[in-house]
């Protein structure tokens, strides 16, 4: 596949990502798939690997998000949807639904090994949790689904604080490229330097 035809093929697959994901909030929406796009190409030209097959995991890995289908996760099948009624190659479909259907931090030790251009994708989808997006992204999710972000004497409920170090203050150690593993220290840094601040700042206020 020719270069024009490779852009070709991933403005197609932006669109319909664009139209399908229009309205669809909590931090999951298509800015977040963009940001995701950018990372995944910074890591790329860095590690190498098949950049059109990196771009359109980045672009579909979110577009059937278990939060917005009824708790079903169907990225990978709109992806082979999406894909297919394109016309594009059955081995490029597969890639890039492997992709898609395993990289989720939910996926746990069920996720199957990736390719480098699915540790790629991970990656960026990983950092956009982190750094100043990652806070308001926690604040946005909490907004929309009745979550706090911090409680003094929480116990075991969810807040966005407890969110930082039950998941996102754990994401470095978890990059695939050293790369991801740089940009990932770089914003939890800034994370933490936030956390300190407000806890400094919620302490003072409370008296």
């Amino acid at each position: 596949m020719d270069e024009p035809v490779t852009k070709e093929l991933v403005e197609k697959v932006e669109a319909i990502v664009r139209e399908r994901m229009d309205g669809q909030a909590a931090g999951h929406g298509m800015e977040h798939v963009l940001r995701v796009l950018v990372s995944a190409r910074a890591i790329q030209s860095e590690v190498g690997g098949d950049l059109q097959i990196v771009e359109l995991a980045a672009l579909l890995h979110d577009v059937g998000d278990a939060k917005f289908h009824e708790g079903v996760e169907r990225s990978a099948e709109f992806a082979r949807e999406i894909l297919s009624g394109l016309g594009a190659d059955f081995d490029l479909i597969e890639h890039v639904a492997h992709i898609v259907d395993n990289i989720s931090f939910r996926k746990g030790d069920s996720a199957k090994p990736l390719s480098l251009e699915g540790k790629i994708v991970q990656d960026a989808d990983r950092l956009d949790a982190l750094g100043a997006i990652g806070i308001v992204r926690t604040i946005e999710y909490g907004s929309a689904f009745g979550q706090p972000f911090y409680l003094p004497d929480a116990g075991d409920a969810k807040t966005g604080v407890g969110h930082f170090h039950e998941k996102l203050f754990k994401l470095k150690s978890l990059m695939n490229t050293d790369a991801g593993r740089r940009m990932a220290g770089d914003r939890e840094a800034f994370m933490r330097t936030f956390l300190n601040q407000f806890l400094l700042e919620y302490g003072e206020l409370k008296g």
